[in-house]
């Protein structure tokens, strides 16, 4: 199982939110490249970056942050944030980025992402975010009337490499991840599953890690990390043995 530590960026700083709020973000930090290099010194092969600003603009907000990230994180990184052209995809898998994150896209023009899958294999993951098992989009600002196990299914057979699932409702609040509702949608579909919202300490990565088996890919974590609630090494060590 993969953990991925993220960097959520905010008009070019390092931020969490607390329920996908814009309006109740806490900054850790204005150099997001040192950051991803810190993550990597730590272990990290893997890294989630979200361009905030982008998911309410529908375009790259923080490009300037993201280039200096993938300038020198030795790994791979995983970008969403605003993607919704196929200019916009290219361009930044020709800047380096591993795999692009689309949410808002996913429920609003499915043929697109199900192009871009194909165009770029292994590439895509759809991110399902949820508000009360509910497709939320627009930067979680709005929640739709789709089901995250529908719209899980609507990509299945599309090469897409994996889901992205947000419970909002814990995002940010260090509630712990909504590990019933993860492994029900692992379940549920065929496609691999990557946690993400609450996660408060190891307790949380040791719990998804007994899952691997029902199709948890991987987690991703960033206030546990910035309040030094969860040690990177350790939780990435832990993962790969038990997961």
């Amino acid at each position: 199982m993969i953990v991925f530590p993220a960097i959520d960026l905010k008009q070019g700083q390092v931020v969490r939110l607390a329920e996908g709020d814009m309006d109740r973000a806490t900054v850790y930090g204005d150099n997001p490249a040192a950051q991803a290099m810190l993550f990597a010194e730590a272990g990290s092969q893997f890294l989630h970056v979200v361009d905030l600003d982008g998911s309410f603009a529908g375009r790259a907000e923080n490009r300037e942050a993201v280039e200096a990230i993938l300038e020198v994180f030795p790994g791979h990184v995983q970008l969403g944030g605003g993607i919704r052209t196929p200019e916009a995809v290219a361009g930044w898998f020709d800047l380096g980025v591993s795999r692009v994150v689309m949410g808002t896209a996913a429920l609003k023009d499915p043929q697109f992402v199900k192009d871009m899958a194909k165009e770029f294999p292994g590439g895509i993951v759809v991110a399902v975010d949820a508000r009360d098992g509910m497709v939320a989009t627009e930067g979680w600002a709005e929640v739709s009337d789709v089901s995250i196990v529908d719209m899980a299914r609507r990509f299945e057979d599309a090469g897409v490499a994996s889901l992205l699932f947000t419970d909002i409702g814990r995002d940010g609040l260090l509630k712990g991840v909504n590990i019933d509702a993860t492994v029900d949608l692992a379940r549920r579909t065929d496609l691999p599953v990557i946690a993400s919202g609450g996660v408060k300490g190891l307790d949380d990565i040791r719990l998804l890690a007994l899952h691997a088996k029902d199709g948890i890919e991987g987690v991703i974590t960033g206030r546990a990390l910035y309040d030094g609630r969860l040690d990177l090494a350790a939780a990435i060590q832990f993962a790969e043995r038990e997961g």
